[in-house]
């Protein structure tokens, strides 16, 4: 079977997920809508939850807080400064297992092993400013600035802890110990830390300036936005009125939990995949673009091509017969299509290079498809905060997220897009600047926000 570029797009065009069906342009105005809703407290499935937090334009030097992390696997806690310019630097950095990844825990325990690593940094800095809390799992936030949890990932084994306000269980935890907890905890999600990470690594003009400002010229907001695992944003609103919230000069975050967003592009096979998710019916762009599905997601596309006869080689039994395939090594594929290795290279002869050709023009579709989805939805959220900016402070766009970074093709495609989406009418200024260590850097500037 050769490679027939053009029967493979045609084949992409039946089954929905060809890049071409998607139009960023309506995508951008379709999200618009919908975070509006989802502002007003109506129907929407983008939820935009408020944050409770103004993000601090600029941080002063000499300031010292405890940023915690809650991740998937391991909990860290560090002592951070902030030296001239704002620039945060991590210190005493202390790890240990997630509580609940090595058995189950109770109440108690989960937050007396957050309090093993909080007490030793209190008492050598016990007059920080506050303590920022990075909680990677879904949380109703207070305006007290507290968070309840919601629930935990299969991997955390800690059912009773589901419905307690995270900050106050450290809170009590530290008093047991006869600890004085700062005054202020603050309790932030993965992605508004994201966002909170670009105020102090990203510079005002976008990462180029090395002089003095004489203009002393007001920096532009930050969006922070996730492409790794899974898929969000955040950003500064002025007018939340589902809370009553209408403050134009003290904007505060709201993470728009844009994984979940309804767009109208979900094609036959995309639905298939998506019946047979955890999770039916739900998060489509996070299934589309996202590094937990976009494995999986090939996969299922690739095999309908070889079932249609499109592609032909001698080992085609054994690729149906997988069980599945992990966005590791589809990626791992994808940056070396010739050496004849891994789950997928393993798979073809010397002599089935059209059939190479076509498993590789295929992932590039899906991965361009992605790409654009992702770079029409971060459009609106940089759209909704940029009305009427300075050209001399952009936009700052904080990413993390390893699909972001590491999946071939997906950065390059997804700036080319938005770039294209923000421009098109007329110059816009923004920069897109990855951030390192977001999580516990961001958990810091928290900690000294409203």
């Amino acid at each position: 079977m050769k490679f027939d570029p053009q029967a493979l797009s045609e084949f992409a065009e039946y089954y929905g997920f060809h890049y071409n069906i998607v139009d960023p342009f309506a995508l951008k105005r379709d999200t618009l809508i919908d975070m509006e809703r989802g502002l007003k407290g109506r129907p929407s499935s983008l939820p935009m939850i408020p944050a409770y937090i103004s993000p601090v334009s600029h941080v002063p030097a000499g300031k010292t807080v405890i940023a915690l992390d809650a991740g998937g696997t391991n909990f860290r806690a560090a002592l951070v400064h902030f030296e001239e310019e704002g620039r945060a630097v991590a210190e005493n950095i202390k790890k240990a297992p997630m509580p609940g990844t090595e058995g189950r825990v109770g109440v108690t325990e989960f937050f007396d092993q957050i309090a093993d690593l909080t007490v030793p940094l209190l008492e050598e800095q016990p007059n920080v400013e506050g303590i920022g809390f990075t909680f990677s799992y879904p949380m109703e936030m207070t305006k007290d600035l507290d968070g309840i949890l919601l629930g935990f990932s299969k991997e955390i084994d800690a059912p009773d802890v589901i419905g307690k306000t995270i900050g106050q269980g450290l809170r009590d935890a530290l008093a047991r110990r006869s600890v004085k907890a700062p005054e202020k905890i603050v309790l932030i999600n993965d992605t508004a830390a994201t966002l909170l990470s670009g105020v102090v690594q990203i510079k005002k003009d976008g990462g180029l300036f090395r002089g003095e400002d004489k203009y002393h010229v007001e920096a532009g907001p930050v969006v922070g936005f996730i492409l790794g695992t899974g898929f969000n944003t955040a950003y500064p609103e002025k007018v939340i009125p589902k809370i009553n919230f209408n403050n134009p000069d003290n904007p505060q975050i709201v993470v728009c939990e844009t994984g979940g967003f309804a767009h109208r592009y979900m094609g036959v096979l995309d639905k298939e995949f998506d019946a047979a998710t955890k999770n039916p019916g739900v998060f489509h762009e996070e299934k589309l673009s996202a590094g937990a599905y976009l494995g999986p997601l090939t996969f299922i596309i690739l095999k309908q091509a070889v079932k249609d006869g499109l592609i032909a080689f001698r080992k085609a039994d054994e690729f149906l017969a997988l069980s599945g395939l992990r966005t590791r090594f589809l990626n791992e594929f994808m940056y070396a299509p010739l050496s004849g290795e891994g789950v997928i290279g393993g798979l073809f002869r010397e002599d089935e290079r059209d059939a190479l050709s076509s498993f590789v023009y295929l992932t590039s579709i899906v991965t361009e498809r992605g790409a654009r989805l992702a770079a029409g939805v971060l459009a609106a959220v940089v759209e909704k905060t940029a009305a009427g900016l300075d050209p001399f402070a952009p936009v700052r766009i904080a990413v993390e997220g390893t699909t972001y970074m590491i999946y071939k093709g997906m950065r390059h495609a997804l700036e080319s897009c938005l770039h294209t989406l923000l421009t098109k009418d007329k110059p816009f200024n923004y920069v897109v600047s990855p951030v390192e260590q977001a999580s516990l850097f961001g958990a810091a500037v928290a900690a000294l926000s409203k």
